[in-house]
């Protein structure tokens, strides 16, 4: 399927042709596409805004959704996005470069939100929340501008069980991100094509792929924010255990209402037993008299 070096798209123009980065790239294939295909993701003929901010998910993401598109397996209309939200030193021209050089289609649009969320926030105080409140309004403003169904986010597996296990353990809640949602008004969906992707896959695509990474710390991202702290309790279980991550993960996709506490999910106040089982030998018919 991809070994044909002259049936690529340009995303994938100087690939690594090694044994190890080919099973790298049908494994992060595969599973986006059964993401995709788990969750119902395609509508036919539908147009995806692909949010881009630079990082390795996002270049992983595009490349991978141009590589189902390209092998007649999305049969959706791409356009990719950057939002440039005014981060001091953000290189402005190293996405656009990008993709007018890949040939993919899209849109950049500045709104400086760096500078309400710096003027907003409390010293000491994170800056995420707000920025992501800010920058969503926008994205979602740009795909309805666009005629876009669908906005689609690089979000991996391990953002989902990070952000599961930060409701568990700050917000009091069983929660995570899922693969497809629909916003709060009703008129988009939101997808997250590797949802089960390894971060490390992503890591190991992009930099084989030699994309143009632009750093996330451009923000001045305060240390000991609650995302990196679960993330160092996961890697210390996954060093301790390899593998624990994955069979966390698949616990969210297991789950069972009736063994956990939530009286909105299940009806524990209805549940009923079977009372006439309760003694067998007792309501068994009595056996008929024997033949002398």
């Amino acid at each position: 399927m991809f070994d044909n070096a002259d049936d690529i798209h340009p995303l994938f123009e100087g690939a690594p042709s090694g044994t190890e980065f080919k099973k790298l790239r049908k494994r992060i294939v595969r599973q986006t596409r059964e993401a995709v295909e788990q969750y119902g993701m395609v509508e036919k003929g539908a147009k995806w805004l692909v949010c881009l901010s630079g990082g390795k998910d996002s270049y992983t993401l595009l490349a991978i959704l141009y590589e189902l598109k390209w092998r007649g397996l999305l049969p959706v209309e791409l356009l990719a996005c950057n939002l440039d939200q005014g981060q001091p030193g953000f290189p402005a021209t190293v996405l656009p470069e990008f993709l007018e050089k890949m040939g993919v289609p899209h849109r950049i649009e500045y709104q400086d939100t760096y500078s309400v969320v710096v003027d907003k926030v409390p010293q000491g105080r994170t800056y995420c929340a707000l920025c992501s409140r800010l920058r969503r309004g926008h994205i979602y403003r740009i795909a309805r501008e666009e005629g876009c169904s669908a906005v689609v986010l690089g979000h991996h597996r391990d953002d989902i069980l990070e952000t599961f296990f930060m409701n568990l353990f700050h917000g009091g809640r069983l929660a995570t991100m899922p693969p497809k949602l629909v916003n709060e008004e009703g008129d988009l969906f939101l997808y997250r094509p590797l949802s089960f992707v390894a971060e490390a896959d992503c890591e190991r695509f992009a930099k084989a792929m030699n994309y143009p990474i632009i750093p996330c710390d451009l923000c001045g991202s305060q240390d000991g924010l609650q995302r990196q702290q679960v993330k160092q309790i996961l890697d210390g279980w996954e060093r301790n255990s390899p593998g624990r991550r994955q069979v966390m993960f698949r616990s969210l996709m297991n789950a069972r209402p009736s063994h956990l506490l939530d009286a909105g999910l299940f009806d524990f106040a209805g549940l009923a037993r079977r009372t006439e089982a309760a003694n067998p030998l007792q309501d068994a018919p009595e056996a008929p008299p024997k033949l002398r």
